[in-house]
């Protein structure tokens, strides 16, 4: 076939027949899928690419055909369907709330002014001033304060032609870089004829917040006007006075403590024979390796632990280390519950707690969370993990333990000492725990265990929660215990600080949560697990029988 004429002049470009004479027939398949969209376009011209000849039936000393450009400019640019274009869906079907806040929602949460997605929000006046009685001090809620009026007033600065702030109209929240704030916020700008009930009174800031809202419902009926207040008494109020009222649920990472990532899967019965077919098994260092394929993968996370018990054949106990499009690798796990693979003389009693020395042991993983009932093993594994790397096997320079110190009673006080001292009555369960493992080594004898236990402690640091600002730990095995009483912005600041080397295990039991206005849902400790699961380097085990004593498990259970 003979090339396609040069172009008579500089930079000119061949026509599109000119590249199509030279291409190679089209597949079989391009010219059925050009066949079935001839029936939803309906076009004469694709009827004419269906009946032309094959490039290679074209005579070889014919030059580019004249008529054939106006095929095949059709063909080189098909037209684009209408309903193939991508449009942005809609948040909501229904029209947009208006959400009236109150103060101790700012309080909580100084980014709540953009967490309302396409509705409104109206901030009354009474709100502003609360704001500003709080702001000062030191506190957690003192700098919400003020954080909340900085972001106020980076709203408040975007003003019209005329310098003003149009206060009806609404000022985008979009504005400050927020693109998910696809709603307005609007200032309480004009004294509102405020009706409550004979016998509340006036000058009390949550009965003039609910007159607020009753005067809204009652000036725009065509919108839903609801107030939201973390205040349990405040939304009690206004519901005896028929006025909607919701919680602020944007910090809570879960609804319900139930659908919380336990870090474990059971595989169900049939597990072999479903995915027997097209499985892939090796061994390697130690450990056999299954590749699967099958509707099990999409439920699978990374360092998720699965296993299957059925009667008269062996359990297999794995770990998810890779999962590759609809591929997934299981690794089985090490034995712990054997005394050869003891960890500083600690064996494992149950499942749970071999799957969870795994984790603890395994240097590839620098984040690990336990979570399980009074008694399960949580510091007594964890620190006899940080022992064996620290002392023996040197991975880590050493032991660090930090928690929060929120007493369940009254507190007793200020305590004597330096930092080490003070943090000393707080770590009552580590010094138990180290009892404990002291007792392992039989073979030493009263002076080899005392000098064991000097040692010990001399790898061990005790740091207070309220310093840990700024700090970077190397090579560091860092614990923090009663992980549960922490929020998700002191849980960031924990986590924050390590630096090259470093293991962070957090241990808490969701079920005994000491600080004020924190809840299974809003935890910290609860935080971390979601944000963190399916992470290659982070793993998490839920616990879930205890071990301690017969009487703490009926306690448990019981009480």
């Amino acid at each position: 076939m003979p090339l396609p004429k040069p172009p008579a002049q500089k930079a000119a470009l061949l026509a599109a027949a000119d590249f199509d004479a030279q291409a190679a027939p089209k597949p079989e398949r391009r010219n059925l899928k050009h066949a079935a969209n001839a029936d939803t376009t309906g076009g004469d011209d694709l009827d004419l690419f269906d009946e032309r000849p094959a490039p290679a039936a074209r005579p070889a000393t014919a030059p580019a055909p004249a008529p054939a450009p106006a095929p095949m400019v059709a063909r080189a640019a098909p037209p684009v369907p209408a309903e193939r274009a991508r449009t942005r869906k809609p948040r909501g079907t229904g029209p947009a709330k208006l959400f009236v806040l109150d103060t101790n929602v700012l309080m909580h949460d100084p980014m709540s002014l953009f967490r309302f997605d396409e509705h409104d929000v109206f901030l009354p006046m009474i709100t502003l001033e609360e704001l500003d009685n709080n702001k000062k001090g030191l506190s957690e809620v003192a700098r919400n304060a003020r954080q909340v009026s900085r972001n106020l007033d980076a709203l408040a600065s975007f003003t019209d032609a005329k310098g003003t702030v149009d206060a009806s109209a609404g000022i985008a929240l979009s504005k400050t870089g927020h693109k998910d704030a696809l709603g307005k916020l609007f200032f309480q700008t004009t004294l509102l004829d405020i009706k409550l009930p004979d016998g509340l009174p006036q000058g009390k800031a949550d009965n003039q917040i609910l007159g607020v809202v009753r005067a809204l419902r009652e000036q725009k009926p065509e919108r839903d006007v609801v107030l939201v207040s973390k205040d349990i008494n405040m939304r009690v109020k206004a519901r005896a006075l028929g006025l909607p009222a919701e919680d602020y649920f944007n910090d809570k990472t879960l609804d319900d403590g139930d659908l919380l990532y336990t870090g474990v899967l059971a595989l169900p019965s049939d597990f072999w024979e479903r995915h027997g077919k097209t499985m892939e098994s090796w061994q390697q260092g130690g450990h056999t390796y299954y590749r699967i394929a099958g509707p099990l993968v999409p439920a699978l996370m990374v360092n998720q632990f699965v296993f299957l018990e059925t009667p008269g054949a062996a359990p297999l106990y794995a770990r998810v280390t890779e999962i590759t499009g609809k591929t997934a690798v299981l690794k089985t796990v090490r034995d712990y519950s054997h005394a050869k693979n003891a960890v500083w003389g600690v064996t494992s009693r149950n499942r749970e707690q071999n799957f969870a020395l795994n984790l603890l042991m395994d240097p590839e993983c620098d984040f690990i969370t336990l979570t399980g009932t009074a008694g399960s093993g949580k510091t007594l594994m964890t620190l006899a993990a940080g022992l064996s790397q620290v002392l023996d096997d040197r991975r880590y320079t050493e032991i660090i333990v930090t928690r929060v110190t929120v007493p369940v009673g009254e507190d007793i006080g200020f305590l004597p000492g330096d930092e080490q001292e003070k943090m000393g009555p707080w770590m009552g369960a580590l010094d138990d725990n180290l009892e404990v493992l002291a007792r392992t080594d039989t073979a030493a004898g009263e002076w080899g265990r005392a000098a064991t236990n000097d040692l010990v402690r001399s790898k061990i640091k005790i740091k207070s929660l309220n310093f840990m600002r700024g700090r970077t730990f190397l090579n560091k095995f860092v614990i923090i215990d009663e992980a549960q009483n922490l929020s998700p912005k002191q849980m960031k600041t924990l986590i924050t600080r390590a630096g090259p080397g470093t293991k962070i295990v957090c241990l808490g039991n969701l079920a005994q949560i000491d600080t004020p206005y924190l809840t299974e849902g809003s935890s910290g400790l609860t935080f971390a697990v979601d944000r963190f699961k399916g992470w290659p380097h982070g793993g998490h085990i839920m616990l879930a029988r205890g071990e301690r004593s017969r009487l703490a498990d009926f306690a448990s259970e019981v009480l």
